[in-house]
């Protein structure tokens, strides 16, 4: 190959690297500055956001602000909807709407649609594109289409430290205790106790614990084993690694 085409190749190959390097750095300062929090709230004027609070960027479709409220150190992740009220621009009163406590993490692409009063209780986790909303379309009437019928809105509560999967639809009047799981997908209505798993399209319960049996039915996998005091991260990085058999003291 002739060596000015070389050497052209060579500087296509480094433009491009550099370009690839200032979108990059470009796209990490938008998302820096796109983030809502109590600090830096943007166009958003929330009923309160806690300290250390954080809506991604870019945020998804937002409204009825003055009516939501966010406690502290909630991760709100890129693409996330928070709405109260039908629509923009309503008063809806003197009380909140739409409330997460404390340390709630919502994922990416998630929906909270509060026409009604939702609550969703502290250090509850949901994984990427769960939908959780108080109200739904009526089709009482059969000769009317659906979407010009009045909906139907019923509370939704979520209790504390609820873990909830991937995918899965939160119904209107559901209520979920604390500590409960619901599987990835499920579709959930209705009142669901504490400590248990609920999986399925509708949801029902698969598991629960009980104080003197523990899980039923068991868990099948095994107990999770205490971290040895005085073990480093890097050892842990070190034993995740495939093959490698000894113990943090590399006995």
């Amino acid at each position: 190959m002739p060596k000015n085409r070389n050497t052209f190749s060579s500087l296509a190959a480094w433009r491009r690297r550099a370009l690839s390097r200032a979108v990059h750095r470009g796209w990490r300062w938008v998302q820096e500055s796109g983030a809502v929090t109590a600090e830096h709230p943007g166009r958003l004027r929330f009923g309160r956001i806690g300290a250390g609070t954080r809506l991604a960027f870019p945020q998804g479709t937002v409204f009825g602000e003055p009516w939501i409220e966010l406690g502290a150190h909630c991760v709100i992740g890129e693409q996330v909807t928070l709405t109260a009220g039908l629509m923009p621009d309503l008063d809806l009163g003197s009380e909140p709407i739409l409330t997460l406590g404390d340390g709630v993490v919502l994922g990416r692409g998630s929906h909270v649609v509060a026409d009604t009063k939702v609550t969703i209780g502290s250090d509850t986790y949901c994984g990427p594109y769960v939908y959780i909303t108080s109200t739904n379309h009526s089709y009482d009437d059969p000769h009317e289409p659906v979407g010009r019928q009045w909906p139907r809105m019923e509370p939704v509560a979520i209790g504390p430290g609820c873990w909830i999967g991937t995918g899965a639809v939160i119904l209107p009047g559901a209520t979920l205790g604390r500590n409960v799981v619901v599987a990835a997908g499920a579709v959930v209505r209705g009142e669901v106790p504490d400590h248990a798993v609920v999986a399925g399209a509708p949801a029902r319960v698969v598991r629960s614990w009980d104080p003197e049996k523990g899980w039923q039915p068991p868990l099948r996998t095994p107990a999770p084993v205490p971290i040895p005091s005085g073990v480093t991260p890097e050892q842990l990085l070190a034993l995740a690694e495939p093959g490698e058999t000894s113990g943090p003291s590399g006995d």
